[in-house]
């Protein structure tokens, strides 16, 4: 059988800061994706986890533009980005020749109602807003805008994914040669109740969600691609050099909650040390060869690893 690989895409993938979020703009980028991903389907079975922060923030300022319809909570707008993103990349994909059939799956991901997330909002969503325009969503919606580089965005609130409640569905579907889009934008968040699954308001962020869907599927690797071709060590000053194997503990510091990296790096450290596969970090051009460990960063459990 062949071995699994789990991909998240970032935004960048689908939108380029700064571009319009328009389907032809989302298509464009779209055919990078479906080209990686024709490349990579003879000698993996791929499942596909994207990101969903500028269109689920689209949707919600959509909605609070409405005055006449009250706004739809985030686990329902997270439910829209995963069909209409899932439908893109199928559709891309379908153009290829020699692919499996592409199944886009709405999947919800379970967190905890307690989770510290709900009290301290931190998922960007959403289009960016200069220094003195950040008051007035702040004041006309009511919501928590931190800085994000040079802009202001809204920020949500981001719990930790516990569970994918379709998992079983998922595992079906890759045993059936599928590649399967799923968990986009994270998944829906829900929590559970005596009544079932209740979604809840939040965006989780989609990194955290595709390395536990890779430990729950046992897939052997979970390959993060990203606008950044590895993890530098020293980003930004002219001692900056790549980082391209290293294990956990290298990579711990980069896990900071504030920092860029931070959620990928504590995404892929969870894979490795839970599992004991290999993960990758790196560009979305460079997948064949990042698999190949020729670009990107690897991470690996190995105490041996070299810098």
């Amino acid at each position: 059988m062949k071995p699994t690989v789990v991909i998240a895409l970032g935004g960048n993938a689908i939108l380029q800061r700064g571009e319009v979020l328009s389907a032809q703009n989302q298509y464009k980028n779209i055919a990078q994706v479906a080209e990686v991903v024709a490349g990579l389907v003879k000698n993996y079975r791929v499942v596909i986890v994207h990101g969903n922060g500028p269109q689920v923030g689209l949707l919600a300022l959509q909605g609070a533009l409405d005055q006449q319809t009250p706004a739809y909570p985030l686990d329902i707008l997270v439910a829209e980005t995963q069909g209409m993103l899932g439908y893109m990349i199928a559709q891309s994909l379908g153009q290829k020749e020699n692919i499996p059939q592409v199944v886009s799956l709405l999947t919800r991901i379970e967190v905890e109602a307690d989770d510290p997330a709900f009290q301290q909002p931190s998922k960007f969503i959403g289009p960016v807003y200069l220094p003195d325009q950040q008051h007035e969503p702040k004041l006309r919606y009511g919501w928590t805008m931190k800085a994000d580089g040079q802009y202001f965005r809204r920020v949500v609130a981001s719990p930790k994914p516990r569970k994918v409640v379709e998992l079983a569905s998922i595992k079906c579907l890759l045993d059936s040669d599928h590649i399967v889009v799923c968990a986009g934008g994270g998944g829906m968040p829900v929590v559970a109740s005596q009544q079932g699954y209740c979604g809840v308001e939040a965006v989780i962020d989609k990194d955290l969600s595709a390395a536990l869907l890779a430990e729950e599927l046992h897939a052997e690797y979970l390959m993060i691609l990203t606008d950044a071709d590895a993890v530098y060590q020293d980003w930004g000053t002219p001692q900056a050099r790549a980082l391209r194997h290293v294990t956990p503990d290298v990579l711990r510091p980069f896990a900071a909650p504030d920092g860029a990296m931070g959620p990928k790096a504590e995404a892929v450290i969870a894979f490795v040390e839970q599992t004991g596969g290999t993960a990758f970090i790196g560009a979305l051009a460079d997948a064949e060869a990042i698999l190949r460990r020729e670009k990107g960063t690897c991470i690996t459990p190995e105490t041996s690893a070299v810098l």
